[in-house]
């Protein structure tokens, strides 16, 4: 039994490497890629800390050359679901009741694991399995993945440190545990860190998790369990499950030991889980935790007083960096009449000079689609504006997937303020964009808080300050990460806190304090030192 207080170091933001020609790291990155091509590897199931293989496999291919196979990967089913779910039972037992700072030391071994001898070797599964350039990979799943695991120890310890006020006579006392139960994390393709950060943020504070990544991440997630495994996280309490939703998904919910959800991904599945938790509730033990960030349909909305040339750049940056691919992309923006062709000359001959292709060639700015259901997918977005009326293209609306799933820059300017693309979450490399009239500032700002059921990024754009306060308040409910003069992308893990709202999630915001609350059960004790020994009070005594 430890007898004393500790504390966790203060966190510091990962520095991000340049990539720069001629660095260190950058010849490393290139190693280890040309290393991971050279390999084709079979990717077990993990269950208990063991590999399981189900014989039910499907291929890994790299999205922007989709005839190079870097592997297989085995799916689970209910059986290996039912054998997940009693491992992590069986580790919680031991794992809920270990110190505190061992359970911690762990996650601060695997941040420094990862910014050193592990970086390349993640960054290099980011960019061959996920399409990410060096830079997006680096900024993900290496940075913002320290960040997520530094942080989020010493958030839990800022939240132990809470404790309530004790009168005379008594010591009143706060315990924080983990949940009973088991965390179902459910991942997405678009963030290693994303990836890295649902099963273990709960796990930090002491829970067990069983985490089902998106089947297009599969090789970088299985890369991260070789990390835990390395850091020393015992068997069991992450269990790695890939497979379909409903063969992975069904099983879990259905659980009585089911103690919360970590979930990023899209609205509607969000949604269906919900519903089937709530079906579920009269067969389990507990009322599980719901986390959840999805969907956006983010903006970029100008002044007149904007900035013309930063503008142009964040409205670049913002939807075309990794692809548009990012729940955070800019996907609609509303740009006034009076800039209007100052801003389109700019941005348009800034697009202009996009290259596209292969990570491996660092002059890339933007690569390919993550695979053939979404290349589908925004294409069909593109067809469709294509046919429209009250549509033109002014940079990109060519795509082609003979050799990767490439999609060009794409931006379009319609006329109609509630066009389709508009809308409806795209997710991919295309920004439409609507002119509105000067005089109709106020009718702009309306469309731009009523066009999208999501709230999750969106940027205002101005020099004047008063229209900025009136922009701010008027948007207010837009977004659960808003940014002045800045593009709506690139939150940082104790700098802007994570999350939206509306249709957009429950905005428990990853990456703060807030996410961990959410992983904690408190316990009240209140311990009276001399207790009376009369039950009988001054009132009662006769006049």
């Amino acid at each position: 039994m430890s007898n004393a207080h500790f504390k966790v170091p203060l966190p510091i933001n990962e520095p991000i490497k340049s990539y720069a020609p001629g660095s260190s790291e950058k010849e490393e990155l290139k190693k280890k890629i040309a290393e991971l091509k050279s390999q084709k590897i079979e990717i077990p199931l993990i269950i208990g800390g063991e590999e399981i293989k189900t014989g039910n496999t499907a291929e890994i291919v790299i999205p922007h050359d989709k005839k190079h196979v870097l592997g297989v990967y085995h799916k689970a089913g209910k059986k290996e679901v039912d054998m997940a779910i009693e491992a992590a039972i069986e580790a919680r037992k031991e794992w809920s009741e270990m110190p505190w700072e061992h359970r911690v030391a762990i996650f601060l071994k695997m941040a420094d694991l990862l910014a050193g001898p592990w970086r390349s070797t993640l960054n290099a599964a980011t960019m061959l399995g996920q399409s990410k350039t060096a830079y997006q990979a680096e900024i993900d799943s290496a940075c913002e993945l320290i960040d997520f695991w530094r942080f989020n120890a010493y958030y839990m310890t800022q939240l132990m440190s809470d404790q309530p006020y004790s009168p005379a006579g008594m010591w009143n006392r706060v315990e924080y545990r983990p949940l009973e139960g088991f965390v179902f994390a459910v991942t997405p393709f678009n963030f290693t860190s994303i990836a890295g950060n649902l099963p273990t943020a709960p796990a930090i504070v002491g829970n067990v998790s069983l985490w089902k990544p998106a089947s297009s991440s599969v090789y970088s997630g299985y890369f991260l369990m070789k990390l835990f495994e390395e850091a020393g996280l015992p068997k069991g309490v992450i269990n790695y499950i890939p497979g379909s939703g409903g063969q992975v998904g069904n099983p879990v919910m259905a659980s009585e030991h089911l103690a919360g959800i970590h979930f990023t991904g899209s609205t509607s599945v969000f949604q269906n889980m919900w519903k089937t938790i709530a079906d579920n509730l009269k067969h389990m033990k507990y009322y599980p935790r719901i986390v959840g960030e999805t969907g956006g349909k983010d903006f970029i909305f100008a002044h007149n007083s904007a900035d013309v040339d930063a503008l142009a750049v964040a409205a670049l940056r913002g939807a075309f960096e990794y692809q548009g691919q990012k729940c955070s992309a800019a996907s609609r923006m509303y740009v006034p009449k009076s800039i209007w062709p100052e801003f389109k000359e700019k941005y348009v001959a800034e697009v202009n000079k996009i290259k596209m292709g292969d990570v491996q060639d660092f002059t890339n700015f933007m690569s390919a689609v993550i695979d053939e259901a979404a290349f589908k997918s925004i294409t069909e977005y593109i067809d469709f504006a294509k046919e429209a009326a009250d549509a033109e293209f002014i940079t990109g609306g060519n795509y082609d997937d003979s050799k990767g799933y490439f999609i060009e820059p794409t931006t379009i300017v319609t006329s109609n303020p509630k066009f389709k693309t508009m809308e409806e979450e795209i997710f991919g490399p295309v920004l439409t964009i609507y002119v509105y009239d000067d005089e109709k500032f106020d009718e702009a700002l309306d469309l731009c808080d009523t066009t999208s059921p999501y709230a999750l990024t969106g940027a205002i754009w101005a020099q004047d300050r008063a229209v900025l306060v009136k922009m701010s308040d008027k948007l207010k409910n837009t977004a659960g990460n808003f940014y002045i003069n800045d593009k709506p992308t690139a939150a940082v893990v104790g700098q802007q806190p994570f999350g939206g709202g509306r249709a957009s999630g429950t905005n428990d915001k990853a990456g703060s304090a807030m996410n961990i609350m959410r992983w904690m059960t408190a316990r009240t004790i209140k311990e009276t030192f001399v207790p009376p020994k009369d039950w009988r009070y001054p009132f009662m005594g006769e006049e």
